[in-house]
């Protein structure tokens, strides 16, 4: 998987996907929608078990509204029911979605969550949806037609180098192992010598609509999860930006880890990640 930008040639299949694109850009509105209804600022959660609940019960509720459509539009394409899985797919088309990215930050309360949803094709992601429901936002790309924000072209940061550089990170999943958490607890011990300025926080996928926006400068993250990348790695890529694992080498969903960023940026980042063991 080719994710830089300046590999990407004109597919004939984007036109049709173009189309396709904007009644997926619906459906994630539309469980967006649910999700803000049962969104609350005061939530009441006394642990882990809560926590747990809470989360189980906003995907079923956002499911109920995306599954069936998303299927209504590819019924041919397969479904990926556990959002944390990694690692390649069988080919074909499949679609994986994140029913509420940031679904932490939802049942705490937090607004940083949103919708997400990903057509791969033969391990290549070809359309993706993301949609802020609090902040009225909606992203959508298209393999080789462009990334928008309602509607309006996005494009990456214009910096050269980490300076003046706004960089971000975030744990892939709970339960990582001691030596993931340790390459990230390195990584951002770099990044705090060499740019501006770091976030850690989840989402992936909220950072990385920022990149793809020109907001940040680059995101990182040691692992992977599918659903948390795939939609932000294409509205990056199509936004013209470049999408490498840390030592610039090109991303695929069998990659150990993932790197996002501003072109002028990029090579900064690789030297900066590069090292990290």
């Amino acid at each position: 998987m080719s994710l830089q930008s300046d590999d990407r040639v004109t597919d004939p299949s984007s036109t049709g996907d173009r189309a396709l694109a904007e009644q997926v850009a619906e459906a994630v509105r539309a469980a967006g929608a649910r999700m803000a209804e049962l969104f609350s600022t005061t939530p009441r959660l006394a642990g882990l078990d809560e926590v747990v609940a809470g989360i189980h019960a906003n995907d079923a509720a956002s499911l109920e509204i995306l599954k069936p459509e998303l299927t209504r539009l590819r019924p041919g394409a397969g479904w990926v029911d556990d959002e944390l899985e990694s690692g390649a797919l069988p080919d074909g088309e499949w679609w994986v979605t994140d029913p509420v990215e940031g679904n932490i930050n939802h049942v705490h309360g937090m607004p940083d969550w949103g919708v997400t949803a990903t057509l791969v094709r033969d391990n290549e992601p070809v359309l993706a949806a993301v949609h802020l429901p609090l902040a009225g936002d909606t992203y959508v790309a298209v393999r080789s037609g462009g990334a928008f924000l309602n509607g309006t072209r996005l494009r990456p940061s214009p910096k050269a180098g980490l300076d003046a550089a706004l960089v971000g990170t975030g744990q892939a999943k709970p339960g990582e192992s001691a030596e993931t958490f340790a390459r990230v607890g390195a990584s951002v011990t770099a990044m705090l010598n060499a740019a501006l300025v770091i976030r850690v926080s989840v989402p992936a996928t909220l950072q990385l609509v920022q990149v793809a926006a020109g907001r940040m400068d680059v995101f990182w993250q040691f692992s992977q999860v599918r659903s948390g990348l795939l939609a932000g790695a294409l509205l990056v890529a199509e936004a013209g930006g470049v999408v490498t694992d840390t030592r610039g080498r090109p991303w695929s969903l069998d990659s150990a880890d993932f790197l996002a960023a501003a072109p002028g940026a990029h090579a900064a980042a690789v030297q900066t990640l590069s090292t990290i063991a």
